[in-house]
């Protein structure tokens, strides 16, 4: 009986340590590990490692424990990836990413996948394994110079008439297979046959070096080669065959097929020496067309690249905008997982594959939104499918599908659906409004603005209103106390918990805003470009000639019947581009001609002109912060409801760097013209600031005792806003580099609870052009001067009133005879505090030493009198001893709130006591022994005399 008695209870005993044992090891591995959200990565084509930045590596805060703290693999996310993550150390994490295979960069350029990090669990065997978040890594794949160029024609001819020297008589043009821009592209051409009359500039263009003479030669044939920028040749040589003839050929001369446009330069005009060869044919009308295309730029052409919210409030539609694809920031970042088309100089652009999407954060929008209220967007999309491609949903979040509005694509069509709310009434009324548009399914970038005022719904597109083809009706949707969610590029299925109808195409500048967009003028300011044609007509010829402009003026077409007008009006034709910093790149230019002559059959051909501007890379602005980068201040001063202004000084300037060319006052004796030398200058410029993002360095905010503050008054009238977080502060609009400034003069910090406080870290950085520019890190660095209680100052009014207000938080407390911090736990100060701390003191001691002996002699008689007094010092006109015991410990003084406020109160009554001239002191030895007897025993604890040496 006592061995079945035993069995029980030992395994009782062994249940209880298996479950100790285990609660013991689920407490091993307790952190997932860390990597880095994004890396960029290279790798060229004949190889396979992969050069990461940052260098992969993956921290595990369980270390130095093993299994819990090493990292056992990386594991990467992804349809056919061509790339595998092996771990180098499993106990530093370090791991590397290489190819699988060769690449191939004409294949595929970019690759684009996720990767996550685990650890190696709790044990061998690899149980309780933690995985890191999925960061985002971009491999980019570095060409070799594999091809050679290749001419796009077997062979190129043209006829040209003799006794003419031509701009350019054709054009050749090779390709090169490479994919990168180094070696894909052409640099030189060659014309291999020696000793003809024609030459081949870099960009295929021949023409001829002299006249052309019929009767010696009609027709030349040439041998061209070209040279990619690898230097490779091309793979065979083109023929060119140039005819010669006697006859005429209209065209426009005097067209330049490069036009720079340097920024800031105003218009340029496009054929300033342009003039349409006719061949003496009589003309009787011309009509002629300029292109200037600009759809790889941006979102089709040049425009402000602020964000969004801030486009409309410079176009005059601020009021309840909300900017559902932000810029990823510290209070936005919702967007931050979309990757961005970086390639148009931070025009934010956000791409969709089909499988991405991302959930709006509640409260940023209201889920039930009131009518009327408009919703705007750019969107660029391909053919469309069968299948709906969403652009902006508000679904139910759990438990059903319902759609409570929602705006998406579905075969060329744009459809808004828009369902009631419950009511109780259950009437049909209004629910999809369709569209079928060729703007929707054409590639190309369109801005989308719908004003809603339900039942009736307006689209525009690029300016031009659309009424809906069909408009389908519904029951509202039945009452539910569900909660909503709004998504972007897909719609989320609450009733099965995943996304669907994913969209496939570019989106930026997505808003809602509460009210309509009624103003034409703010519509045209939302989508206009800032680049295009523009023409200003001499009076001789205004009416002479009619021009018309497209809405964008990106292409004019011109009729006239006076050769002579027409070219004027052709020569003032120019390029305007009003950005400050524009996109730089080419901008393809193209001119159709037709021409009617009085006999039809013989009515000559004028070809196309083709030629692009070339704009230059602008000057780029360097935005500096500076000012007062360290200062200190007393805690009473934080404690303060004004708080401490922490950038009163800050200064913003912006500076651009150029080189130019100088003469130099030096020449050679002999030497006529002085040698000219090339300089680089620097001068300041004014241009606006979007954003502006004060943070602290450290710690966040501690809202239960500290605050950065601004008066929104001030921000208002200049209109800026400003949002705030425990991180810090941004604030955000279109405005002058001094009104920032002023802004920035305003913030002020608080902190009342300061006795474990001793210096506070803040930075500023500020950007144009939605991050564009960005200026340097402004750091500051705050000071906390903790004030202790000194011994009754005699006679204050002795120091100069500048000098008190600089150091009255630095006084040292004297009470006990010893110097101690008043917050004994506290970390002790900065050295540069404790110097300013012994400065002050011994400065302060020396001025009460003088002061105390100046009003010995007025005293003698008053010591006499007052000897029965037990509180009162004794004063001698010898030698004045003060004995000071730094070494001394003494109790702390703030044991009690109460205690605390009673000491406060008597050294401020003991600072008013002493805070008399010398001169009054005469006068007044009676109040003052008064007073100092109503203060013995406060003088008593603070200041010991040592009279035993009068």
């Amino acid at each position: 009986m006592r061995i079945l008695g035993v069995k029980p209870f030992a395994s009782a005993v062994g249940l209880l340590l298996g479950l100790l044992c285990a609660v013991e090891a689920a407490k091993v591995n307790k952190h997932k590990p860390w990597i880095e959200t994004t890396y960029h990565g290279i790798v060229t084509e004949n190889d396979d490692k992969v050069l990461l930045d940052p260098p992969l590596i993956a921290l595990d805060k369980d270390a130095p424990l093993r299994y819990a703290g090493e990292i056992c693999g990386f594991r990467i996310h992804g349809q056919n990836v061509p790339f595998e993550a092996v771990v180098l150390d499993k106990s530093t994490g370090e791991g590397v990413i290489r190819a699988k295979d060769k690449l191939d960069c004409e294949l595929q350029k970019e690759h684009t996948f996720t990767i996550q990090a685990y650890d190696c669990g709790e044990g061998p065997d690899g149980s309780n394994m933690k995985k890191s978040h999925k960061a985002t890594v971009h491999i980019q794949v570095n060409d070799m110079n594999e091809y050679s160029p290749v001419f796009k024609e077997k062979s190129y001819k043209s006829t040209v008439i003799e006794g003419k020297k031509y701009d350019s008589i054709l054009k050749v043009e090779a390709v090169d297979a490479d994919c990168s821009f180094q070696f894909s592209q052409i640099c030189s051409y060659e014309i291999v046959t020696p000793d003809v009359p024609f030459t081949i500039d870099k960009d295929g263009n021949i023409k001829n070096t002299e006249k052309l003479n019929y009767s010696k030669e009609r027709m030349y044939k040439l041998t061209v080669t070209a040279y990619d920028c690898g230097k490779n040749r091309a793979s065979e040589d083109v023929l060119v065959k140039i005819n010669i003839k006697p006859t005429c050929k209209p065209s426009w001369q005097g067209f330049n097929k490069r036009i720079e446009y340097e920024p800031g330069t105003g218009s340029l005009a496009l054929f300033p020496s342009m003039h349409l060869e006719t061949c003496e044919e009589p003309i009787t009308s011309i009509q002629a067309s300029i292109m200037l295309e600009t759809n790889h730029i941006g979102k089709g052409c040049d425009r402000d690249t602020y964000s969004e919210k801030s486009l409309h409030k410079l176009c005059g539609a601020s009021t309840g905008t909300v900017e559902l694809l932000p810029a990823p920031s510290n209070s936005a970042n919702w967007t931050v997982s979309l990757p961005t088309d970086n390639g148009h100089d931070s025009d934010q652009v956000f791409e969709f594959n089909g499988t991405q999407a991302i959930k709006v954060p509640e409260g940023v929008v209201s889920t039930t939104l009131k009518e009327p209220f408009t919703i705007s967007v750019w969107m660029r999309h391909g053919p469309g499918g069968r299948e709906k491609e969403t652009i902006l949903c508000n679904s139910d979040k759990t438990e059903m599908n319902r759609h409570h509005y929602s705006l998406y694509v579905h075969n060329c069509r744009i459809v808004l659906l828009l369902r009631q709310e419950p009511t109780e009434s259950e009437n049909y009324k209004p629910a999809e409004f369709h569209w079928k548009l060729d703007q929707v399914c054409d590639k190309e970038w369109h801005h989308y603005v719908l004003n809603i005022e339900f039942p009736a719904v307006t689209l525009f597109v690029d300016g031009a209103t659309f009424e809906p083809f069909l408009v389908t009706e519904d029951y509202p949707l039945h009452a539910s106390k569900i909660e909503t969610q709004l998504t972007i590029g897909a719609c989320w299925q609450g009733g099965s918990a995943r996304m669907t109808q994913y969209f496939r195409g570019n989106l930026a500048g997505l808003m809602i805003r509460s009210g309509k967009l009624e103003n034409k003028k703010v519509i045209d300011c939302l989508y206009t470009c800032k680049e295009g044609l523009d023409v200003q007509l001499p009076e001789e010829v205004a009416s002479a000639v009619k021009v018309e402009f497209n809405p964008n003026q990106s292409s004019l077409s011109l009729e006239g019947d006076d050769i002579e007008s027409f070219e004027k009006v052709m020569q003032h034709i120019s390029y305007l581009n009003s950005r400050q910093f524009p996109t730089p790149g080419i901008r393809h230019l193209r001119v159709s001609t037709t021409v009617k002559c009085f006999n039809e059959e013989t009515c000559i051909s004028v070809p196309d002109s083709e030629g692009y501007v070339m704009v230059l890379q602008p000057e780029e602005p360097k935005i500096s912060l500076s000012g007062i980068d360290h200062f200190a201040r007393g805690a009473v001063e934080f404690e303060s409801t004004e708080g401490v202004t922490l950038f009163p000084e800050l200064r913003i300037v912006s500076t651009i760097t150029r080189e130019v060319e100088v003469e130099a006052e030096t020449k050679a004796e002999g030497e006529d013209d002085p040698t000219v030398q090339e300089t680089v200058v620097s001068e300041e410029i004014m241009h606006n600031l979007d954003t502006c993002e004060v943070t602290l360095v450290g710690d966040e905010l501690n809202g239960d005792h500290e605050s950065l503050e601004v008066d929104l008054a001030q921000i208002q009238q200049r209109t800026l806003e400003m949002s705030s977080s425990n991180v810090g502060m941004v604030i955000t609009g279109v405005n002058t580099m001094a009104n920032y400034e002023q802004v920035l003069h305003l913030i002020r910090y608080r902190n009342w609870h300061t006795e474990a406080l001793f210096d506070r870290k803040f930075k500023v950085v500020c950007s144009e052009l939605n991050g564009r520019y960005i200026s340097n890190e402004f750091k500051v660095e705050v000071n906390v001067i903790h004030t202790a209680n000194l011994m009754d100052h005699a006679n204050n009014a002795m120091v100069q009133p500048q000098f008190i207000n600089q150091v009255q938080h630095a006084s040292v407390d004297l009470s006990g005879h010893n110097l101690a911090n008043t917050h004994q736990a506290s970390v002790v100060p900065s050295a540069a505090t404790i110097v300013i701390v012994v400065c002050v003191s011994f400065l302060v001691f020396m001025i009460i030493l003088g002061v105390f002996q100046i009003r010995a002699a007025h005293q003698r008689t008053m010591r006499d009198q007052e000897n029965g007094k037990e509180n009162e010092m004794d004063w001698d006109d010898s030698a004045l001893t003060i004995t000071v015991n730094p070494m001394e410990t003494y109790e702390d003084q703030h044991s009690s709130e109460e205690e605390g406020d009673e000491e406060e109160e008597e050294s401020e009554d003991g600072e008013e006591e002493d805070d008399i001239t010398s001169a009054e002191s005469d006068s007044s030895e009676d109040e003052g022994g008064e007073q100092e007897d109503q203060q013995g025993s406060s003088r008593q604890q603070q200041l010991e005399w040592d009279d035993s040496t009068y």
